[in-house]
């Protein structure tokens, strides 16, 4: 099994647990359309079988995200792989919990119910109720699970060295090395500035008079929260989220006001960690309901804002004269909800921490460039807006700062070595299956015979067909 085979297998597998359900959905309904696609059993590992279908709707799924579409050779090779995985994931016993299985559907739906508008429209779409998709999702969802466990099992215990980063960079074609843009790491400590009583009380009386117009007949929610809301998220849908009871992301006391209403009832002001809020119930269906709110935050006044930056000022001089490291400091200070998870860096739309200029909040952009910071320094705190709409202030932290370059050891060590760990994880990988392939069945249909990546599942195989 060459490398090149397993990369396009681990891209496969990966879009494949990433978004599975979404193909499946979709590509399915468009199965029951077109009436050229026979399917029928095309491989078979063990008692695991893959349908020409499942072909076709992951080749479905990667145009879907953007990318060209596959050969059905390179596909059903990536899926004979899962099933191997699964099998053996299944002889030692990988723990795969119905709850976490459960969650990822639950998830998934939710996902695409945000993404088509509604329950209903979902349904309409790929013709099949909710109860129907969680049912079909069920099984690919565990099968991607034990694969994924069963690949992180075979991989625990992989290192790389320094030496070994080495004589992977040193194989690279140096026309062929990365060319990097200037990019940055960059972290943050963030302290919300809290409002004053007397602004608190203007919005909650703001609150209390929307809802007594509602209530009166004298306006509708929706225009309301169009005209007055200070969520960006709903405003322009008159203040409409579906929630559901067990959504994680909705914070808990905003959740629990809303599955006290009844369908048409507006609930009193209540107070949650993005502002105050009014909250209508639309319509409720057991853990799932349409609702609307409205969002007033509390104006940040130049006193708050000034108390903020004195806090920060005083952080930052502990930070430069080395008296308390970033770390120590955002675990203390930062009251930016991510910082727990980050340690307070910014993360790249790619997953990464090394950031480009367009990446950055343009706030922060101007800052940046006010500061001229070099690595290793720390900005004056400045105020700023989140993307929520709230008023904070920050300083930013340059941990490291790039020029453009061509790809190098001295630069770009971690990518380096994360890539020469991969391969070394795929060879690995390799290993196990050239020891395995042997001890399962294996059936290949005769349309696949003249593939050239599958000849390393001839010692078991039987394959029927013309």
């Amino acid at each position: 099994m060459n490398e090149r085979i397993f990369e396009c297998f681990r891209f496969l597998f990966m879009k494949y647990i990433l978004s599975a359900a979404f193909s499946i959905l979709m590509a399915t309904a468009a199965l029951a359309q077109d009436k050229v696609v026979a399917d029928k059993i095309v491989g078979i590992v063990g008692d695991k079988i893959i349908l020409k279908s499942e072909i076709f709707i992951a080749n479905e799924d990667i145009k879907r995200q953007g990318g060209q579409e596959q050969d059905g050779c390179t596909i059903l090779d990536g899926m004979l792989v899962q099933k191997a995985l699964v099998l053996q994931a299944q002889k030692d016993s990988i723990p795969v919990t119905e709850e976490e299985i459960e969650a990822e559907i639950d998830q998934k739906i939710r996902y695409f119910i945000a993404q088509y508008g509604s329950k209903e429209a979902l349904e309409q779409i790929a013709g099949r109720t909710i109860y129907q998709m969680r049912e079909e999702f069920h099984e690919p969802i565990k099968e991607q699970r034990m694969a994924q466990g069963m690949r992180s099992k075979i991989m625990e215990g992989v290192k790389i060295t320094p030496t070994e980063v080495k004589e992977y960079y040193d194989k690279i074609p140096k026309d062929s090395l990365f060319f990097y843009e200037s990019e940055l790491q960059i972290g943050t400590i963030v302290i919300y500035p809290k409002p004053s009583r007397d602004i608190e009380l203007l919005a909650i009386d703001e609150l209390n008079e929307y809802k007594q117009q509602v209530e009166s007949g004298a306006k509708q929610f929706k225009t309301l929260a169009s005209l007055y809301s200070d969520d960006p998220g709903s405003k322009d849908k008159g203040g409409e989220y579906q929630i559901n009871r067990l959504e994680k992301q909705w914070d808990p006391v905003f959740i629990a006001a809303a599955f006290r209403l009844k369908d048409g009832q507006i609930s009193p002001v209540i107070k949650t960690k993005f502002g105050y809020h009014i909250i209508q119930m639309e319509s409720r269906n057991g853990d799932d309901a349409v609702i609307r709110h409205i969002l007033r935050i509390p104006q940040i006044t130049e006193p708050e804002s000034a108390e903020a930056i004195a806090k920060l000022d005083t952080i930052r001089q502990l930070l430069v004269s080395k008296s308390m490291g970033f770390g120590e400091a955002v675990l203390k200070y930062s009251e930016d909800e991510n910082a727990k998870f980050t340690a307070g860096i910014l993360m790249a739309r790619d997953g990464s921490n090394y950031l480009k200029i367009d990446e950055l909040d343009k706030e922060m952009v101007l800052q940046l460039k006010k500061a001229n910071l070099n690595s290793g320094q720390y900005s004056q705190p400045a105020v700023f807006t989140d993307e929520r709409g709230k008023k904070g202030v920050r300083i930013i932290y340059i941990i490291s700062k790039s020029e453009p370059h061509r790809e190098n050891l001295k630069d770009d060590y971690n990518r380096i070595s994360q890539r020469a760990l991969e391969q070394k994880k795929n060879k690995t990988l390799q290993t196990w299956f050239q020891a395995r392939i042997a001890t399962y069945y294996i059936m290949i249909d005769g349309d696949y015979r003249n593939c050239s990546n599958m000849s390393k599942w001839a010692t078991r195989q039987y394959m029927p067909g013309n």
